[in-house]
């Protein structure tokens, strides 16, 4: 008997005792939870980080695209038999735009002129759309008649508000201040605004609530224009003056 308690003596202290083994298989177990824990969290934040990073890329070239319509603005004038005569295409309001551009932003390649309506639309808590119309100008009355709902498509979705604002210059003779309006009727003012400042609010992406605003500020180089119409059988043409904003 006493052999065997020396047998048993000697092999617990040349290793570990059971409760030993347990201690620190316990303590290997936390440490590999919380390295695997790291890891799900770096991950998990590496792939919100490559989804908010798309996101705002795609916002981003869908705001040049918008940018670059805005400038190819032209003062498209609408021949009408009504007594109030002729006007120019462009109507903007603090949550819609009517106007007709040079660029196309859906047609492959360009076809003319094309009418535009760009309309915010509100939506639930997944939040709001910006919703583009686009077709060619044609030689009528197209101002006149409610754009098919067919041929309206989503550009930026999940936002939270979309605010249009015109620049008026001053105008001494009219008592006018130079300013940033909300509504411009080119058929009030017959004549297209200096530049337009498009106003896009953004929500985060982080789940916190915030929103990120996105300003568009395009100076319309076709707001000033004269006709010059030359030879005998009426042909006309129409010679647009740029000016810097």
């Amino acid at each position: 008997m006493r052999r065997k308690a020396k047998v048993f003596d000697l092999f617990t202290h040349a290793g570990f005792t059971l409760i030993e083994v347990m201690v620190t298989l316990t303590i290997l177990g936390f440490i590999l939870l919380i390295i695997f824990g790291a890891f799900r969290l770096g991950l998990s934040a590496w792939n919100r980080g490559e989804s908010t990073k798309e996101e705002y890329q795609k916002i981003r070239v869908i705001t040049q695209l918008i940018s670059q319509q805005i400038k190819s603005v032209v003062p498209f004038k609408i021949k009408t038999k009504k007594a109030e005569g002729d006007y120019l295409a462009f109507e903007g309001k603090a949550h819609s735009l009517k106007f007709v551009s040079a660029f196309a932003m859906r047609a492959k390649q360009n076809e003319g002129f094309v009418y535009a309506i760009y309309e915010f639309k509100e939506g639930g808590e997944e939040g709001g759309r910006l919703v583009l119309y686009e077709q060619r100008a044609l030689n009528r009355d197209f101002f006149a008649e409610e754009p098919r709902e067919d041929l309206g498509v989503s550009i930026l979705e999940g936002i939270s508000n979309v605010r249009f604002e015109y620049y008026r210059e001053e105008d001494p003779q009219n008592k006018k201040p130079e300013e940033w309006v909300e509504e411009w009727n080119a058929k009030d003012e017959k004549e297209l605004p200096k530049a337009l400042r498009m106003i896009i609010t953004q929500k985060d992406g982080k789940g916190t609530g915030g929103e990120i605003p996105i300003t568009i500020l395009a100076s319309l180089p076709a707001y000033q224009f004269e006709e010059v119409r030359t030879t005998p059988l009426g042909i006309g043409r129409r010679v647009m003056q740029g000016l810097a904003p």
